[in-house]
C-alpha cells in the first residue's frame, strides 16, 4: 500500500521521538494539585438555542485553572431512569463543541453529554493570558519562552480533566461509565483527559494531535495545524540554538507521555496517508499504552472523516460493541 511514514509493522514497534523531561512525572503532579485547589464552581444555565422535546441542554460554566471561566455544552435526557452514563466530547483545533443536534443520538440512549469549548479557540471559553476573549491560534508555542507551568496546553489538559470531574460528580450521572472521544487536536484531549482522570472508563482518539512533536518536525511536516513551531523557530531561534531545549520543553505537553497513565479501554482510529498529523506520531502514544486497546487501520486515508468512524466510536462507546480487540 502507499505510505507517506513506517510501514505499519514498524509502526505497531515505534517508541517516539520527542524527549520526555526527567521531571515529568512530577510537573503533572504539581497541576493536578494545582487543579486540586481550584474550585470549579459550575453554573448550569437552561439554554434554548435547540428545542427538542426529550432533552434538556444547557450552557455549562466551570472555572479552569488560573480563574478562567471555561464553557461546555451540557445535554441531558429530559426523562431520567436512575443514573446514566456519560459521554465527553473535545473538538478540533481552533474550533468548539459544535451543534447541539449532532449530540442527541447519545442522549436518545439515555447518556449525559458535555462538549467542551477550548479556552481561546473557537467556542466561547476565556484565556486569561494577557488578554479576556479568544486568542484563536499559537496554542502549541504559548509558555515555551516562561515557566514550562505557564504552556497554555497544560491549562487546556487540566480543563478536560476538570470538565471530567464535574460530570462524575452529578448526581444523575453514573461515575463508572463516563467515556470520551474527540478528533485530531479531540483526540489529544481524550488521551489527555483519560491520562489525568483515571477514572474515564472509555475512550475514542481520532487521528491524536500534539503527539511526538520531533518526530513531525524530522519528517518536514510543522505546517498546518502545526505550522506554529516552524514558524516559533524562524523568529526566535533562528539558527537552532535551543532546539533541544524547546523539544524538551514541548515534552510536558506530549500526549505519548501521559499515554501510559491512562487506565479506560481505548479504540484509537488512523489514517496512514495522514499528513497532518502522521501516523508514527499517533503510535508513539498508542503503543505506550499499558490500558486494553485497539486500532483501527484506514490505509488510504488522510486527515479527513473516516467512514463509518462515528457509527464506531458510538458503539464502543455505549457498549454494543466488544471491549478492545488485539491491533489490526
Amino acid at each position: 500500500m502507499p505510505i507517506i511514514d513506517m510501514p505499519l509493522e514498524e509502526l505497531h514497534q515505534y517508541q517516539g521521538r520527542n524527549p520526555r523531561p526527567a521531571d515529568h512525572d512530577a510537573y503533572w503532579a504539581r497541576a493536578l494539585a494545582e487543579l486540586d485547589a481550584t474550585p470549579p464552581a459550575p453554573v448550569f444555565a437552561p439554554s434554548h438555542e435547540l428545542r427538542a422535546a426529550n432533552a434538556e441542554c444547557f450552557d455549562l460554566w466551570f472555572t479552569g485553572v488560573r480563574g478562567a471561566r471555561i464553557h461546555a455544552k451540557f445535554i441531558r435526557p429530559k426523562r431520567r431512569a436512575g443514573k446514566c452514563p456519560a459521554v465527553l466530547q473535545f473538538h478540533g483545533y481552533t474550533c468548539n463543541a459544535g451543534d447541539w443536534l449532532e449530540k442527541l443520538a447519545y442522549v436518545s440512549e439515555g447518556y449525559v453529554y458535555a462538549a467542551l469549548d477550548c479556552r481561546g479557540q473557537g467556542g466561547s471559553s476565556e484565556d486569561l493570558g494577557g488578554v479576556k476573549g479568544n486568542t484563536f491560534r499559537g496554542h502549541i508555542i504559548r509558555g515555551l519562552d516562561d515557566q514550562p507551568d505557564n504552556l497554555l496546553f497544560r491549562h487546556i489538559f487540566l480543563d478536560c480533566a476538570q470538565l471530567a470531574r464535574i460530570i462524575l460528580a452529578l448526581p444523575e450521572v453514573d461515575a463508572d461509565k463516563v467515556m470520551a472521544f474527540g478528533g485530531s487536536q479531540g483526540g489529544a484531549l481524550t488521551v489527555a483527559c483519560a491520562a489525568l482522570e483515571p477514572r474515564i472508563r472509555r475512550a475514542a482518539p481520532v487521528y491524536p494531535f500534539l503527539s511526538d512533536y520531533l518526530r513531525v518536525w524530522e519528517m518536514d511536516l510543522a505546517k498546518d495545524a502545526y505550522q506554529e513551531i516552524a514558524d516559533y523557530f524562524r523568529w526566535f531561534d533562528p539558527r537552532h540554538e535551543r532546539k533541544e531545549e524547546i523539544f524538551r520543553t514541548l515534552g510536558y505537553i506530549d500526549i505519548q507521555h501521559l499515554a501510559p497513565r491512562i487506565k479506560a479501554d481505548v479504540l484509537m482510529f488512523t489514517g496512514l496517508m495522514d499528513t497532518v498529523c502522521p501516523p508514527s506520531s499517533q503510535f508513539a502514544a498508542y503503543n505506550k499504552m499499558t490500558c486494553p486497546k485497539r486500532v483501527l487501520i484506514y490505509p488510504d486515508f488522510r486527515h479527513e472523516s473516516l467512514p463509518q468512524s462515528s457509527d464506531l466510536i458510538f458503539n464502543f462507546l455505549t457498549g454494543a460493541d466488544a471491549a478492545p480487540r488485539p491491533s489490526s
